[in-house]
């Protein structure tokens, strides 16, 4: 077994007389991506979904609790879907328990989602900054999160954007998944037309004043500032 799969792991191909050939290249990693549903998020959070979607492109925290760890992972295993352009499924941590060890690990993590069946998870608003209550469908903002967070007509406008595409019944998954990221193509376009390379080689980086110069209402502004944040376009 471990011979097989160090083959494949270096290899990308596994043979074996009893099953017959792998190849690593025949499987399309973006088909176990589009493994789990947006539209059940959706179904089960309507217009809220934005603020999921919202925590994710800032690359904020996020803690899942539901007594069923089954549950859980079926949940998690579809959040990454919603900011599609990006394709990275390494921030799932979609089982945690509350030791020392596992949450010193998450800790190191500068954004994240993470499953746990333990509702004390919900006292440690250390760990979080959107706390997901998949027993109650309830979605808590903390705190130290709701600046960076305030939604306004742009996020209204994402949250119909989403329900309408999943309410859809003509529309798969994989076409609400395609909706959105169109949509996040357009946010992050206009969020570069606000950037420029100062040096040579060097990323670019947001242009507070360009930003400031469109007059966009305060909640658009303090998303797309945020954004920029996360996509690390800020000159430090």
């Amino acid at each position: 077994m471990m011979e097989s799969y160090v083959s494949v792991l270096t290899k990308g191909i596994c043979q074996s007389e009893e099953n017959g050939s792998f190849l690593s290249k025949d499987f399309d990693i973006r088909k176990a991506y589009l493994a789990g549903s947006v539209k059940d998020i959706v179904f089960q959070f309507g217009m809220e979904t934005v603020i999921l979607y919202t925590a994710l492109m800032l690359k904020k925290r996020i803690v899942v609790y539901h007594p069923r760890i089954e549950t859980i992972l079926e949940f998690t295993r579809a959040l990454p879907a919603l900011v599609w352009h990006r394709q990275d499924w390494s921030i799932l941590h979609s089982y945690i328990h509350l030791n020392d060890d596992e949450l010193e690990a998450l800790k190191m993590c500068p954004g994240y989602i993470a499953g746990c069946i333990d509702s004390e998870m919900n006292n440690r608003i250390d760990l979080y900054d959107v706390y997901v209550n998949l027993a109650e469908s309830e979605i808590t903002i903390s705190h130290q999160a709701k600046e960076a967070m305030t939604m306004g007509k742009l996020h209204k406008e994402l949250g119909q954007l989403i329900v309408q595409s999943a309410e859809d019944p003509e529309k798969s998954n994989s076409q609400v998944i395609k909706d959105v990221s169109l949509k996040t193509k357009e946010i992050l376009t206009n969020l570069a037309s606000f950037t420029e390379v100062i040096h040579d080689g060097e990323k670019p980086s947001l242009n507070l004043e360009a930003l400031k110069q469109k007059r966009f209402p305060p909640a658009t502004e303090n998303f797309l500032y945020h954004l920029a944040a996360a996509e690390q376009m800020l000159k430090i």
